[in-house]
């Protein structure tokens, strides 16, 4: 390995043993490592959000020879550049109105204009609410109505499936339970209430299952860190 190559893992080790420690308590050790991971992501993202967002599609529409600042290949840059020029002048000016929206919303740091980043904000919510309704509604609820109407006698190659028609029925019961939960306009009384504890049953394992997952996730992270403590210490010794 080379120098710099251990200068980088004792880095590491370094951090990890810092953000363990507060399975200890807390402590200026994990606080230095904390403070350390979210300034340097955050300016990590900063400037990529620079040159791969804010240079390319502003900057470079309303100053065309600006692509070659932040393009890899001169030859790359010089065929953006003649591109942009093809494009109507208005076309690329229009550009300056993000711009101006963004130094409103920076107007929020200060007292008296902080009343102009309301206009960009109402502007962000308001198209990130439309965009996302026809979205999740296509990508969520159709798709949900539609996996759910599936046939509960289920026939493969002309025979009975016993294994599908159970899971087709669990499917559809566990939809209809969780929805008559949801229904308030009637009390849970009766087959209607027993339907409705069915249906708590229900949505009790879809949030464990999707907890079970949210652990599993985070211990493959926990195994990627010792593995990577392994491979410190094996350096070492």
């Amino acid at each position: 390995m080379t120098i710099s190559q251990i200068f980088i893992l004792w880095i590491g080790g370094a951090l990890t043993l810092m953000i363990f420690s507060f399975l200890y308590k807390d402590n200026p050790f994990y606080k230095f490592a904390e403070h350390l991971f979210v300034g340097v992501s955050a300016a990590y993202w900063m400037v990529t959000g620079f040159w791969t967002t804010l240079m390319p599609n502003m900057v470079g529409f309303i100053y065309p020879p600006s692509a070659r600042w932040f393009a890899v290949d001169p030859a790359e840059a010089e065929s953006v550049i003649a591109g942009m020029y093809e494009l109507p002048t208005y076309w690329r000016m229009g550009r300056l109105l993000p711009l101006i929206f963004g130094i409103m919303l920076l107007m929020r740091l200060t007292k008296k204009a902080s009343w102009m980043s309301r206009w960009p904000m109402a502007l962000i919510i308001g198209y990130a609410a439309g965009t996302n309704l026809t979205r999740y509604l296509q990508s969520d609820f159709i798709a949900q109505i539609k996996s759910t109407l599936i046939p509960l006698i289920v026939f493969n190659d002309g025979s009975f499936s016993l294994g599908g028609t159970i899971s087709n029925i669990v499917i559809v019961f566990g939809v209809l339970s969780a929805l008559v939960y949801f229904f308030f306009s009637k009390e849970h009384k009766g087959w209607f209430g027993g339907t409705a504890r069915a249906g708590i049953w229900v949505l009790m394992v879809a949030f464990g299952a999707a907890f079970g997952y949210t652990v599993m996730a985070r211990i493959s992270l926990l195994i990627g860190r010792m593995n990577f403590l392994g491979q410190w210490i094996g350096s070492v010794f």
